[in-house]
């Protein structure tokens, strides 16, 4: 007989031992079969999976494998990663987004190759000091490179845990989130010998995560081809739908923004280079503002004004992009623009570049659908 589902965080259910271990075979047996076949699990060196794993923050599997392979021609190790030009760094992480990530690696490359011989560490004190690294980021790393006994949590094994223990509470508590950092712990197997990844925490902990990402899915889970389903606490009750369960939705908020198309005689567009401490900072970006620099057409022709001199002229609106931001839903309003007067000489960042130009150079997201729609409409 099952242990009764939990209904608090703390609840005993997963103190159960050899229910632990239907749980662990079952995810262990499951993967050995159904494991995905990605680059990096080809050859698990931490270099890799730590590079793979900081791509899928955020990101589709399916998105990060072309830039996961593009990114390892270019810079192979820590070394070539810790050596590479900003710019062209962007570059290869066009796309991704949440560009602090990319920044991040080249940092803790840079330490890595001055404190560690340009090896990334295998302690997990050493792997937590790195910039962009938490617990489990470092977890994951060292798990599954090395198979080490370390737990892990993020977004798929919160769901998969919460589910399997039966946990109600809100996963955005801290008392929820000590619970399931002890069940993934717990959960690990205890007697595996460290060159054994088929049945070692290398495997377990992405067991885990690939359940939450093939089949215990946020939503409508397949549990008829769950191999924990006869488990699973939340499918007894009938809660699996409602867990876990979060303290509040997110809040969209509706967000206009203003862009401009501006040409000199040579075919060139105008574009700056994004400042420091702004999103997409250090990207490539056609003249762009929203609030509070632009709160209508009339305070971003003001704003272009301030920043480029001389006689701004909106003309029309030449197309509409609507995108996401964190907490934002954004309706970008790109006009056509001619600039007069004021100085030739522009101020920096303003620079005039070619398309091709463009192309070579890092850009934000909707600045390079933006790019590729001029050149698709042939305007000038």
């Amino acid at each position: 007989m099952s242990p009764s589902p939990a209904s608090t965080a703390g609840d005993p259910v997963s103190n159960d031992a050899r229910w632990r271990a239907r749980v662990r075979k079952g995810l262990l047996d499951w993967f050995t079969e159904h494991a995905r076949d990605l680059p990096w699990r080809r050859d698990p060196t931490p270099y890799r999976v730590w590079v793979s794993e900081i791509m899928c923050q955020q990101t589709q599997v399916a998105t990060v494998v072309p830039y996961f392979l593009r990114f390892l021609d270019r810079y192979p190790d820590a070394a070539a990663l810790a050596d590479a030009d900003e710019s062209e760094l962007m570059r290869m992480w066009e796309g991704l987004g949440y560009y602090r990530r990319a920044r991040s690696m080249h940092a803790a490359a840079k330490q890595i190759v001055e404190n560690h011989n340009g090896e990334f560490p295998l302690q997990y004190h050493d792997a937590l000091a790195l910039p962009g690294i938490g617990r489990y980021t470092a977890g994951a790393i060292l798990s599954i490179s090395s198979n080490l006994p370390l737990p892990i949590l993020e977004g798929n094994t919160i769901r998969v845990f919460s589910r399997l223990i039966g946990l109600r509470d809100s996963v955005d508590e801290k008392a929820s989130l000590d619970t399931l950092w002890d069940f993934s712990e717990q959960l690990l197997p205890r007697k595996f010998s460290p060159t054994d990844r088929a049945r070692g925490p290398a495997s377990l902990n992405q067991a885990a995560m690939e359940l939450g990402a093939l089949v215990c899915t946020p939503r409508d889970p397949k549990c008829l081809i769950c191999p924990v389903a006869k488990a699973c606490q939340a499918r007894a009750v009938g809660l699996q739908a409602e867990i876990p369960a979060k303290t509040q939705k997110m809040k969209y908020e509706a967000r206009s923004e203003y862009a401009a198309l501006v040409s000199d005689s040579q075919g060139r567009w105008l574009v700056r280079q994004i400042p420091p401490g702004t999103r997409f900072a250090g990207m490539w970006d056609f003249p762009k503002a929203g609030p509070p620099d632009a709160n209508d057409a009339e305070h971003f022709h003001q704003w272009l004004t301030n920043h480029l001199g001389g006689r701004i002229q909106l003309d029309e609106v030449v197309k509409t992009m609507k995108h996401a931001v964190t907490k934002y839903r954004i309706t970008l309003n790109v006009y056509r623009a001619t600039r007069t007067g004021g100085p030739k000489a522009l101020a920096e960042p303003w620079k005039f570049r070619t398309p091709d130009q463009l192309k070579h150079l890092p850009m934000s997201t909707t600045g390079r659908r933006l790019l590729n729609w001029v050149e698709k409409n042939k305007l000038s």
